[in-house]
């Protein structure tokens, strides 16, 4: 540790937001960075502690709260070496784990944030922002690409299917292997969630654009507009590649069973945040007036909740009104939810704040829609209830204005169609299938989940696949 003393003499300093009044009128990114001196003493805070349960990666059962990063990155180690101004080697050892800091430094909630010791007696170690800054430094000097190249090839072909984050890292991996790897996306762009589940001033297009672009640069091949299944059979991957990796993701979002669920102007949050991704790219700053006047119901309180709100406000919407079916968290840890576990508490995210700022307080707890209401086959308002155990209470509805309802409610899992064409039967917890040439990795393995988990997943099976093709 460069300095023992760093935490007591520096105190947290976030990269700063744009204000809310600015920034909601683009799509641009939210994000600011500090300068290089700044930086370097927000790494100095790391404390070389004992152990270090940032990158312990603890997970409990029964729905209890996790602790630490699941993806054993080696935290302590690269703050140090900010701190000195190594930064290659810094570099270095934070992608020997994490294959997407890239995009981790810009959207992952930080676990390891809130494991960290100083979390204890105050603000953790602004981990996040430090590794943003190590992977900056990384495109701007030319070592992501080396990093990505591999000495030799082994001869061995391997097909991804999927190119989020779980069949990038995957590939990434394997080509660092010396396979050939060819990745198969059925969007017209690659980066699965990150390119139209994330929108763009949360996570910028262009950063996930020159991710994709170093894939093909260490010589990764690149396939858009193919649909496995429909557009090339499974037999003919099978056929022309030693083996198979499926990373589809969790693709298939809950749904609301309600009167009125058939009008038009009621979409599924990541198919609304898709197009109005294709938007932005597409038209620009015409995006940001095509709500102009609209009221919109968001269903659904977690991060695709939040990133909707802050969407449809840069889109001009009227006013926003946000259900959640859950009953509000405790603003303080209970208890029960000690350190180094998640907080399990009241959070206000950049949607839910810039709506704030617009209408006030839009977010109810323990509330859903029961109906949809239209003209001319349109929404135009909804039916609302107070739930008890996740169930309508009768009598206890009141009605609100709808002209765009976003259903945000998670997802129930992988499209089982995709392994029913390669007869896969069984998902095991080592990436296998009860077929030996097919592998499975991210979501669409372990169900829904953060960004890191994902690379984690991808980092693991490769290893698992290069094992298999190396016997």
């Amino acid at each position: 540790m460069a300095d023992p003393k760093g935490f007591l003499k520096y105190g947290r300093k976030d990269n700063p937001m744009r204000p809310i009044m600015q920034r909601i009128k683009d799509f641009d990114a939210m994000e600011l960075d500090l300068d290089d001196g700044d930086r370097r003493q927000q790494a100095a805070r790391c404390m070389n502690c004992g152990i270090p349960f940032c990158h312990h990666g603890v997970f409990y059962g029964g729905g209890r709260a996790v602790a630490g990063c699941p993806n054993d990155n080696l935290i302590p180690e690269w703050n140090d070496l900010v701190y000195q101004s190594r930064d290659q080697q810094a570099f270095e050892r934070l992608t020997k784990t994490n294959y997407l800091p890239d995009m981790t430094g810009r959207v992952c909630p930080a676990p390891c944030e809130a494991a960290c010791v100083q979390a204890l007696n105050g603000p953790g170690i602004t981990i996040r922002n430090n590794e943003k800054f190590i992977i900056e430094q990384g495109f701007k000097y030319g070592w992501v690409v080396d990093s990505g190249k591999p000495l030799h090839r082994t001869g061995k072909k391997i097909a991804v299917i999927g190119s989020g984050p779980a069949g990038i890292s995957v590939a990434w991996r394997l080509n660092q292997l010396g396979h050939s790897v060819t990745i198969f996306e059925r969007d017209d762009r690659f980066g699965g969630l990150l390119m139209y589940g994330i929108p763009n001033m949360k996570l910028p297009k262009n950063i996930v654009e020159r991710r994709i672009e170093t894939l093909r640069q260490v010589g990764i091949e690149l396939v858009a507009n193919t649909e496995v299944g429909k557009d090339i059979s499974a037999d003919e991957l099978r056929n022309r590649f030693d083996r198979i990796v499926i990373c589809t993701g969790a693709r298939e979002a809950r749904n609301l069973d309600v009167e009125g669920r058939d009008l038009k102007g009621i979409y599924q949050a990541v198919d609304y945040l898709r197009l109005s991704t294709q938007a932005i790219m597409n038209d620009g700053v015409a995006a940001t007036t095509s709500l102009k006047g609209k009221h919109v119901l968001v269903l659904g309180g977690g991060d695709t909740g939040n990133d909707c709100i802050g969407t449809v406000i840069r889109q001009g919407c009227a006013g926003i009104t946000q259900l959640e079916i859950n009953p509000s968290l405790p603003k303080e840890r209970t208890e029960a939810n000690q350190w180094p576990e998640w907080p399990m508490v009241q959070k206000n995210g950049y949607g839910q704040k810039e709506a704030r700022a617009l209408f006030g307080d839009i977010t109810s707890y323990s509330k859903t829609a029961t109906a949809f209401y239209g003209k001319n086959g349109v929404v135009t308002e909804a039916r609302i209830s107070h739930v008890k155990n996740h169930q309508p209470i009768p009598g206890d509805e009141t009605t609100v204005k709808a002209d765009l309802v976003l259903l945000a409610m998670g997802f129930k899992g992988a499209e089982q169609w995709l392994f029913d064409q390669f007869n896969v039967t069984k998902r095991n917890k080592d990436y296998t299938t009860n077929d030996s040439q097919v592998f499975v990795a991210g979501d669409c393995r372990r169900g829904p989940s953060l960004v890191i988990w994902d690379i984690h997943e991808g980092r693991m099976c490769a290893e698992k696949v290069d094992a298999t093709l190396n016997v």
